[in-house]
């Protein structure tokens, strides 16, 4: 019999979307110029909340929920985040995608006026301006606990199930894996379950919650985490006063652990999904 997640699980808000440009992963709040001197940035944080909505930018936008469809929590932990922020700043948080981040050292975005919420690449030095989230996003990819695959290239001619544009879309093709996208992790989680891949791959933080459920055991075989990319509010270093009001909020959310609450309701909801969903037996 399966076990039922814990009941205290509730569901998070998808957040509504709007057209804009293709590109890049990030958060994009508008209302804030990136070549905004400090003075002009306190305009700008008057102007979001006059605007009542902060658009939030990403690499894939999911469907507009829809009543008596199948509810999937998103994967990314930005998604927590820029409504936590839409509700410090009394405004509504609606999804876009997001422009090209053309020069990783400098702003580039498809609106006129951006903060981005971005992961920078592992190699690359500090950015100028950049606030940490004190979040580290890194693949890390799990399979049934009696797999013989032992290394990301023993990946190579299996299949994994990962989440149709999500951060690690590819990166198992790059080992030989033949890759089965899916619409949700959930949905990748129950295909790994059921025996429909033989490997999983979501960010590290998020498995290693879910892997901490009971009903994951049989599944908590892993493969050692990728290089890991911190995930940084991105300002124009020039832009004093926006840096500061996101250096206080970054600041209170790891001090008050909101980052691994929020890791451990994510996980908690994601199992739930894979709960209701699962209608055969675990693979053997």
């Amino acid at each position: 019999m399966k076990s039922l997640p814990s009941p205290r699980s509730i569901l998070l808000p998808r957040l509504p979307r709007a057209g804009a440009a293709a590109g890049a992963l990030a958060v994009a709040i508008a209302g804030m110029t990136p070549v905004a001197s400090a003075a002009s940035a306190v305009d700008a944080l008057t102007a979001i909340r006059q605007r009542g909505e902060l658009r939030v930018g990403m690499q894939y936008v999911a469907p507009e929920y829809v009543a008596g469809s199948k509810f999937r929590t998103p994967e990314g932990i930005e998604h927590v985040l820029a409504q936590d922020l839409a509700q410090r700043l009394q405004v509504k948080a609606v999804a876009v995608q997001a422009g090209a981040v053309k020069n990783k050292d400098k702003l580039s975005t498809a609106r006129k006026e951006e903060v981005l919420l971005t992961v920078a690449p592992a190699s690359q030095s500090p950015r100028a301006g950049a606030v940490p989230t004190g979040y580290v996003a890194a693949p890390m990819a799990i399979m049934r606990s009696d797999t013989t695959i032992r290394s990301w290239e023993q990946l190579k001619g299996r299949s994994v199930c990962v989440a149709q544009g999500g951060r690690y879309a590819g990166l198992a093709a790059r080992y030989g894996a033949v890759e089965k996208p899916y619409k949700a992790a959930a949905d990748a989680l129950l295909a790994l379950r059921v025996g429909a891949c033989d490997a999983t791959i979501h960010d590290a933080a998020l498995l290693e919650e879910l892997l901490k459920l009971p009903e994951w055991k049989k599944f908590s075989a892993r493969l050692t985490p990728g290089a890991g990319a911190p995930l940084d509010i991105v300002l124009s270093p020039g832009d004093d006063k926006a840096r500061a009001y996101f250096q206080q909020v970054t600041r209170e959310w790891q001090a008050s652990g909101y980052l691994q609450q929020q890791l451990r309701l994510m996980a908690r909801n994601i199992a739930f999904e894979v709960y209701l969903d699962q209608d055969v037996p675990d693979c053997h």
